[in-house]
């Protein structure tokens, strides 16, 4: 078996993996690959896929597989997996560090001070405490950001397609009932066509305040141009992202001109322990799938 890792995971992964075979970072030896490991750089489009006769499985390191083309990979015989639970505490915890810096002012504090300005009085700050946090879906990682929004003291709504339920926040018939009362909202869905610039001038018309939206899902599920208008407006507070359109976002990307955003590289992921998990988790997918004979 040749496993070909293509994108970043933890160094020590590789040795570990090395049980099931040769194991390689060289792209160019994806024709005899058998398993391929991506994470968000790889794109596994049709014409990538076509260059890999020899893959049996596909394992796309984090949340999400909008970056394979699933059915075109399962049309092929390939096995298509992730590793959906490893980044809930990464994610979730960045997206806390976006909640504590959006009504801390902590971003402004910083620079005022490095450059040379005392704002203890032109900014003030608010409390996270008995605020609304609207939640775009329910999954794994979103679950972990509610329950430390409790621990803040935080009221915790959210709207899941499908899901009616859950001990984690109180669930909302549509996307329009969830947002209503949100100071605060945060994005945890998967890149769809129907999720594709969900978040956009109709949907944040529902507003009854004016919110934060933090983003650590994808980028397009937000309109871009429609958030700009909503952030010049003053019908959001400010955006934060993690998320973009391309890794990195071109230059011309409207969001990058806003005064009120807080941005950061696409790094929810990446952290050391999250790496360690993604390579368990990955490991367990190997392993598993070997010894059933079907790589």
């Amino acid at each position: 078996m040749l496993i070909l890792i293509s994108d970043a995971f933890d160094a020590s992964l590789a040795d570990k993996l090395s049980v099931f075979g040769e194991v390689t970072d060289d792209k160019s030896r994806l024709s005899e690959a058998n398993v391929v490991l991506v994470r968000s750089k790889t794109t596994c489009t049709k014409e990538y896929i076509d260059q890999a006769p020899n893959v049996k499985l596909i394992i796309r390191g984090g949340v999400g597989i909008d970056n394979i083309d699933k059915d075109y990979a399962e049309s092929k015989g390939i096995i298509v997996r992730n590793t959906p639970k490893a980044s809930s505490i990464a994610v979730a915890e960045l997206v806390m560090a976006h909640l504590i810096a959006a009504p801390t002012h902590i971003v402004e504090y910083h620079n005022g001070m490095k450059n040379g300005k005392w704002l203890k009085k032109q900014i003030g700050r608010t409390e996270l405490y008995g605020k609304t946090l609207c939640l775009f879906g329910i999954g794994n990682i979103a679950q972990k950001v509610a329950e430390r929004a409790t621990a803040f003291g935080m009221k915790v709504v959210a709207y899941d397609k499908y899901v009616s339920s859950s001990d984690k926040a109180e669930m909302k018939a549509t996307p329009e009932e969830a947002i209503k009362d949100a100071d605060y909202v945060s994005l945890h869905m998967p890149l769809t066509d129907e999720t594709r610039g969900m978040v956009n001038a109709k949907l944040l018309s529902n507003c009854s305040k004016v919110p934060v939206v933090i983003n650590t899902c994808r980028g397009p599920v937000v309109d871009a141009e429609d958030m700009c208008a909503a952030l010049e407006s003053n019908k959001v507070a400010l955006y934060c992202t993690d998320v973009y359109p391309s890794d990195p976002p071109s230059e011309d990307y409207p969001i990058l001109k806003q005064e009120k955003v807080i941005l950061t590289p696409h790094v929810g992921a990446n952290t050391k322990e999250n790496l360690l998990r993604i390579g368990e988790e990955t490991y367990a997918i190997i392993e598993e799938l070997s010894k059933g004979g079907k790589i």
